[in-house]
């Protein structure tokens, strides 16, 4: 078919020269969607991006660890760079320091592109991956702590993947496999799109001020002892001052066993399911007060129009909240993480 605007007429037909245009244009689309697939190319308001290529092979790249690429950057970065990761398992730790923002990793995809790693003495000194700086975007791979997933005999302990603590953090696609406190959303604004995120106790956590759309949440409750339930979420907001709090949009909670959908790190804890797919993986009472039995009054804990039969709240703790409409569109709306435009201004 011709391309929109050079379809031949038969009161004019284009000429050789206008042939040799059309050719060049599907030439370059051709090139551009390649570049898209397989590099870090982003058109529109960034133009295209400075590309630092990892390739573990040593064949095609400019590093083979993701480390080394991350090294690379300046201090004090203040235009964006992307490091395109090519697919393979990265046995390192990597974090990306406080000094150097404006940072993209972008791999192959989730299954494709893999960092792992087994450290377990701490959840400050375990994650397998650490983003402290502010203005990063993550896309299309994943962070693995393997001491306790694939499931082994290692006894179950705080294994972090993931530790976050920079605000304006962006996820796209991104795995975070572990099984106790997999991902660690410390503190800052962040947005999680199409993210899976796997564990069975308190493997959400810390007292970021976050949203997960279309995430899928897998319970691996088949990996605790037998009659002991997980817990999705252990939010950490600390006073009502505080803006944080996590939302969860259009997720899919499933997997094995069964769990609570979240308990207090901290005394005022604030999380929200909306509009989302429970499994009979979620225990009939939902939540649990942990150690703030008596102070129930100050959680924040709620769902909303979620649905599958682990959604029947008949039978949740008497203490959920109830929010009304205004509330629950103050939390849900991307201004609740976006209120200056850093999502609309990234280059994406």
């Amino acid at each position: 078919m011709a391309p929109l605007g050079l379809i031949p007429t038969k009161a004019h037909s284009p000429s050789p020269s206008a042939h040799v245009v059309t050719h060049l244009i599907l030439l370059l689309l051709c090139v551009s969607f390649v570049a898209g697939q397989n590099s870090c190319s982003w058109y529109g308001r960034a133009g295209s991006l400075p590309v630092i290529r990892v390739d573990p092979s040593g064949h095609s790249g400019n590093f083979t660890t993701v480390q080394s690429a991350i090294d690379s950057v300046p201090e004090n970065n203040q235009h964006w760079v992307c490091i395109y990761v090519k697919e393979g398992i990265y046995r390192e730790k990597v974090q990306i320091p406080l000094s150097k923002p404006f940072i993209i990793l972008k791999g192959r995809g989730k299954r494709k592109t893999e960092i792992v790693w087994n450290d377990h003495e701490t959840i400050a000194q375990s994650p397998t991956f650490t983003s402290l700086a502010d203005n990063i975007i993550v896309k299309s791979m994943s962070f693995r702590n393997s001491y306790n997933n694939p499931l082994n005999q290692n006894p179950r302990t705080p294994a972090v993947a993931a530790m976050i603590s920079g605000d304006k953090s962006y996820f796209y696609r991104v795995g975070f496999w572990g099984l106790q406190d997999t991902l660690w959303d410390v503190q800052g604004r962040h947005y999680f799109e199409r993210c899976s995120i796997q564990g069975a106790v308190d493997f959400i956590f810390g007292s970021g001020q976050s949203i997960y759309e279309g995430c899928a949440i897998q319970v691996l409750g088949n990996a605790l002892e037998p009659g002991l339930p997980g817990y999705i979420t252990a939010q950490g907001r600390e006073s009502h001052h505080e803006t944080n709090g996590f939302v969860f949009k259009h997720c899919n909670v499933f997997g094995f066993g069964s769990t609570l959908l979240g308990r207090p790190w901290r005394r005022y804890a604030r999380v929200l399911f909306y509009y989302s797919n429970f499994t009979t993986v979620v225990e009939p009472r939902g939540w649990d007060a942990w150690g703030y039995v008596g102070d129930e009054g100050e959680l924040r804990f709620a769902e909303y129009g979620c649905y599958g039969p682990g959604a029947d709240v008949s039978k949740r703790v008497s203490w959920v909240n109830k929010l009304d409409t205004s509330s629950v569109e103050k939390l849900t709306s991307l201004s609740f993480i976006d209120s200056d435009g850093w999502l609309a201004n990234a280059p994406f």
